[in-house]
């Protein structure tokens, strides 16, 4: 007997898929969601399919050109300013709880994440990469032990991993990880809370020289959101060609 796969799990699974593909860089900014072909690729009916593409409007991974023309949305520099100064005042606040509240087995987790990255580094594998600094960072929001923390950090959380994504620079990522794990392990709240801040920050400044050049960096001190004046307001700035439904 066939067993039928809910519409809530496939519209998930739809999603999921989907939200991994931007974020790993296979959809591209720009690129067109076609409602048919992607229910023939994902072999389910096109129901499940337009919820998904609803979804990832709502996580702001995609945008409606117009009724019936769907693309990856680009980023502004305004855009990506405004999510990392969303990301400097909750993971830094985080990392400090984090280095009053770390236990032993916490540590060692931190330790065993940082030394696959080192292996994924060294093989440049930026898929592993992305997906091994996602994790060390979900680790420490979790040692910080405040479950409202991090659901209001849950709706962002696709779109940071996306911008982690932007930034190449893997052995300065590796080695501002091995900082500000050594921050946390002292047990000092204030130099994990500097090191995290400084960790942001330069992650920001690599963010912006990836996605932008030196024309889209703002000052080097802070998330500067005067970087743009035109924030996307959702008339699309891609170049995708349409998604007809």
């Amino acid at each position: 007997m066939t067993t039928v796969e809910p519409l809530g799990a496939v519209r998930e699974r739809v999603l999921s898929s989907l939200r991994q593909e931007i974020i790993s860089g296979r959809l591209l900014p720009g690129d067109r969601l076609v409602e048919r072909e992607l229910a023939e690729r994902f072999g389910v009916s096109r129901v499940p399919v337009r919820e998904a593409i609803r979804a990832l409007v709502a996580e702001g991974f995609v945008l409606f050109e117009t009724p019936r023309r769907t693309v990856v949305r680009r980023l502004t520099p305004t855009d990506v300013a405004e999510l990392f100064e969303l990301r400097e005042a909750l993971e830094v606040y985080a990392t400090g709880l984090a280095a009053q509240r770390a236990t032993r087995a916490d540590l060692a987790e931190l330790e065993e994440l940082l030394d696959r990255a080192a292996d994924a580094t060294g093989a440049d594998d930026a898929e592993a990469i992305t997906d091994i600094n996602t994790r060390f960072h979900n680790r420490i929001l979790a040692m910080a032990g405040n479950s409202l923390l991090i659901s209001v950090m849950e709706p962002v959380d696709g779109r940071l991993r996306w911008l982690t994504r932007q930034n190449e620079e893997w052995p300065q990522l590796l080695a501002e990880h091995r900082e500000l794990y050594a921050a946390i392990a002292s047990g000092d709240r204030e130099m994990a809370r500097a090191h995290a801040l400084a960790h942001v920050q330069a992650n920001y400044r690599s963010t912006v020289r990836h996605l932008f050049g030196d024309t889209g960096s703002g000052s080097d001190s802070d998330t500067d959101t005067d970087t743009d004046t035109g924030s996307d307001s959702g008339s699309g700035s891609g170049s995708g060609s349409a998604v007809e439904a």
